[in-house]
């Protein structure tokens, strides 16, 4: 069991099961929604249990995906991709020590210009 929250702690979270590694996407809306590129790793949704969800807001970002996060203290918390049954964690809202490596990157025709990606992981144009 993993848990997880916002900066304020109004939305708090359990993971039980396995976490995909994490992913990072270079995307122009992960990009606008946290400030640099965003990380995530996933589970099925019905392995994520909201303990607190005082200030959980969604936006639909996408005709198919939608974005969770706190309306208190702004932090980027969810991503989710209609009818997929999966949700996606940003990575560094988990407490503590994660156990996950970065797997790839993704979208990274995206990216900003001002870093580069040089850690030799996969990358792809594309999710």
């Amino acid at each position: 069991m993993k848990t997880g929250s916002c900066l304020c702690g109004a939305v708090t979270f359990e993971v039980s099961g396995d976490m995909r590694p994490s992913v990072a996407c270079h995307c122009t809306q992960c990009r606008k929604t946290s400030g640099h590129y965003w990380s995530a790793t996933q589970v099925p949704s019905d392995k994520l249990t909201l303990t607190r969800d005082d200030s959980l807001q969604w936006y639909q970002s996408s005709p198919t995906a939608r974005r969770g996060f706190c309306s208190v203290c702004g932090s980027s918390l969810f991503w989710e991709m209609d009818g997929e049954g999966a949700t996606s964690i940003g990575t560094g809202t988990l407490d503590g020590q994660t156990g996950l490596r970065t797997e790839k990157h993704i979208y990274v025709s995206d990216k900003g210009d001002y870093y580069e990606i040089a850690d030799g992981l996969p990358r792809k144009d594309q999710g």
